[in-house]
Formats: C-alpha cells, sequence, structure tokens
C-alpha cells in the first residue's frame, strides 16, 4: 500500500471531488480514467497531455506502471516519478486502475467487496475509501511516534 502522508491524501480527495463534479470521464482514455484523473490532479497535466504522454509507450497504466524506467526520457515516466514521488507504489497504479486493492475493498461500506473499475460512482467511492485508510494509518503512524508532535509544539513555542 502506499506511504500515507497528507500530499496524497489530499490528491486522493481532491481527484474524488473533481470526479464528481462530472467533468470528463472515460476509463479507456489515458488522460480521463482512474490513474488519469490522479495524474492530472498531481502533475496539472491537461487529459490530452496525460493521453498522449501514456500512447508514447503503450498499455494500461498498470502495465506502464511496471515499465517505469526513471532514466527513459518518456513523459509518462516523468508523470508515473511525480506519482511515486507522492507516496504511491507500482502495485497501487495497476490497483487504482483496476480498482481492486484487497485492504480498499475490505473497506468499502454496506458490505461490498468489488467495484466495477470503469463507473465513475465506483473510482470516487474507491478514492475516498482508500484516503480514509490512509488517513488513519497517519493517525496511528503519528500515535506510534508522537516525537514529531512534540517537535513541532516546541518550534512554536
Amino acid at each position: 500500500m502506499a506511504t500515507a502522508n497528507r500530499s496524497l491524501i489530499t490528491a486522493l480527495r481532491k481527484t474524488a471531488w473533481v470526479l464528481r463534479t462530472r467533468v470528463t470521464y472515460q476509463w479507456g482514455h489515458l488522460g480521463a480514467c482512474n490513474c488519469g484523473h490522479l495524474a492530472q490532479t498531481v502533475t496539472q497535466l491537461s487529459k490530452a497531455e496525460i493521453h498522449a504522454a501514456a500512447l508514447k509507450r503503450g498499455g494500461d497504466w498498470g502495465e506502464l506502471a511496471v515499465d517505469h524506467c526513471p532514466r527513459s526520457g518518456l513523459p509518462v515516466d516523468y508523470i508515473l516519478e511525480q506519482l511515486f514521488e507522492l507516496g504511491l507504489r507500482k502495485a497501487d497504479i495497476g490497483h487504482l486502475e483496476d480498482l481492486d486493492d484487497p485492504k480498499i475493498l475490505a473497506r468499502l461500506p454496506g458490505g461490498r467487496r468489488w467495484l466495477r473499475r470503469n463507473d465513475r460512482d465506483d473510482v470516487i467511492l474507491y478514492m475516498e475509501t482508500w484516503a480514509d485508510l490512509l488517513e488513519e494509518q497517519l493517525q496511528r503512524d503519528d500515535e506510534d511516534d508522537p516525537a514529531p508532535a512534540r517537535s513541532a509544539a516546541i518550534d512554536a513555542a
């Protein structure tokens, strides 16, 4: 699972909010699909720019992540690098595209345990559930290591 951090949580929540506003969503379009929308949020690139970059290598986002090479010079690797810097792992990219991370699915409300990867509402639910899960992990991490909170309080004084 991705590294829990505020930036990633914010990006997931913002992307879910944008999807809720009824922007273009198209699972088969590399710039307007599940990963494409998160990439738009993180990189500030347009759906067309992301789609064009991804097509230069080909494959779906899961395959693009597996084939990622930071020294390739390909624009899609720059996009992926920004997602990885946010705390995502290669597996997270594939799970987001297919909405199938078992830890996230186990947390879905109402007993649901599967989602349709090409359904806007399911993408929103997946991203919000993932953000909630990461938020809880971050809170547990803060409780386990209160030193950063103490340090911040000392610095503020």
